[in-house]
């Protein structure tokens, strides 16, 4: 199999590794543990540094399993390059460590996982100023632009209560002002869902999610779409300027802040995580199909107020996550009526595990509010609309039927 052009999404990448050559015929790129890499002539090890000729020099920069996976990662996301990092955080950290400097300006969505939001804050006592903004709405995001606007940030669907912003447009507006756009994809997967597709130059997925699927292991990765351009860019540096312009974001960002800040993904994590990926078509559609299931059982419970899920039609976006996305996703919150105790109805559940995380091949239920966005504090969460009874769910690969009974014994209890 030499050409993988005509192929599918999943028979690329089951088959992605073996268009080069694999140690001893392994189907899987095997896991080098390599700190150091020896040269026999000392002129390549110098040409390797200056990055005249391929090769490895240090582990903490590169590694033949985890440039595997990152090839694999490019492949799913029709990029020209991906990294890898150690957590799908640091992935997000990197690219604002790397391509940000004080006096710039970013608008992201309001809309945002608690430890990005968290980052912003940081970012934002750094000297780099940020808008909050309604992404759903384009025309919010077009007035928060300033001249020194570097980036605008969204998320494809909002964790925990499903806002999708206006990818599309928000892509053509950054287009047209010539300001990179950043698409965090976690909640869709690129099998869901590519970023390119809405000009996105950046994406970012949480290989600890959907990518990976079975709750074992942490990673991150950045992919450039090769569609934003580089040499207009005033924060790259003179020594990255000597490369082609589709190569000087990704090289800043690996020298900056993958060797500079050593959040490197270890060859086993990369390893496991190149084996869950197989699957991860497989897993999206089970998943994705159980959530709407799932979704349309509490929406039409007398118990529960209100369901937010991309794949209901009263949801606010569903007309523009029916145009994007393959499928609606796994992830879904809800909020009973308010005589119904969160709590209470949480330890009546059997299947759904009591569990922070997203994207595994179980169904894990969080009450949000008091959990992991209780850092955040009262207000905060007013804004973005999570209130105190707001149950987050990630819907897994459990047998259709047995889901559903297990949420509508939970429901039958009150």
């Amino acid at each position: 199999m030499s050409n993988l052009a005509n192929y599918g999404f999943t028979t690329t990448i089951l088959h992605n590794d073996r268009q080069k050559s694999i140690e001893h015929g392994s189907v899987h790129k095997p896991v080098h543990n390599a700190v150091m890499y020896g040269y026999s002539d000392a002129r390549e090890l110098a040409a390797v540094f200056q990055g005249k000729q391929s090769g490895y020099r240090y582990g903490r920069q590169g590694n033949p399993t985890v440039a595997a996976l990152e090839e694999k990662i490019s492949k799913m996301e029709d990029a020209v390059s991906s990294i890898c990092f150690a957590t799908g955080m640091a992935a997000i950290g990197a690219v604002f460590q790397a391509l940000l400097r004080q006096g710039d300006h970013v608008v992201s969505s309001v809309f945002l996982f608690g430890n990005t939001n968290s980052v912003w804050q940081t970012t934002a006592q750094q000297g780099i100023q940020v808008s909050m903004v309604d992404a759903t709405d384009v025309a919010q995001v077009e007035a928060a632009l300033r001249p020194e606007t570097r980036m605008v940030f969204v998320e494809t669907i909002a964790n925990p209560r499903t806002q999708i912003a206006d990818l599309r447009r928000i892509g053509e507006l950054c287009r047209a002002r010539g300001i990179l756009f950043v698409v965090d994809n976690t909640m869709t997967s690129p099998y869901l869902f590519r970023p390119k597709a809405v000009g996105a130059g950046l994406v970012i997925n949480s290989l600890t999610k959907s990518i990976a699927g079975h709750g074992n292991v942490l990673g991150g990765a950045i992919s450039d779409t090769g569609l934003f351009d580089w040499a207009s860019y005033p924060n790259i540096a003179d020594n990255f300027r000597q490369q082609a312009s589709v190569m000087q974001g990704m090289s800043q960002i690996r020298a900056k802040a993958l060797r500079d800040f050593g959040a490197s993904l270890s060859p086993d994590a990369a390893h496991q995580i190149a084996v869950g990926a197989e699957t991860l078509a497989l897993r999206m559609e089970r998943e994705s199909a159980n959530a709407l299931a799932l979704a349309t059982l509490l929406h039409e419970d007398e118990r529960v107020a209100v369901v937010h899920y991309p794949g209901l039609p009263s949801h606010p976006q569903h007309a523009l996550a029916t145009e994007l996305f393959r499928a609606y996703g796994a992830l879904l919150s809800f909020e009973l009526k308010p005589e119904i105790d969160c709590f209470d109805f949480l330890q009546h559940l059997k299947l759904a595990i009591h569990a922070t995380h997203l994207g595994d091949t179980r169904t894990l239920i969080i009450a949000v509010a008091h959990t992991i966005f209780f850092e955040m504090g009262p207000a905060r969460r007013a804004e973005m609309g999570i209130a105190d009874s707001l149950i987050r769910v990630s819907v897994g690969i459990e047998d259709r039927d047995d889901l559903l009974a297990d949420f509508s014994q939970a429901l039958n209890a009150f």
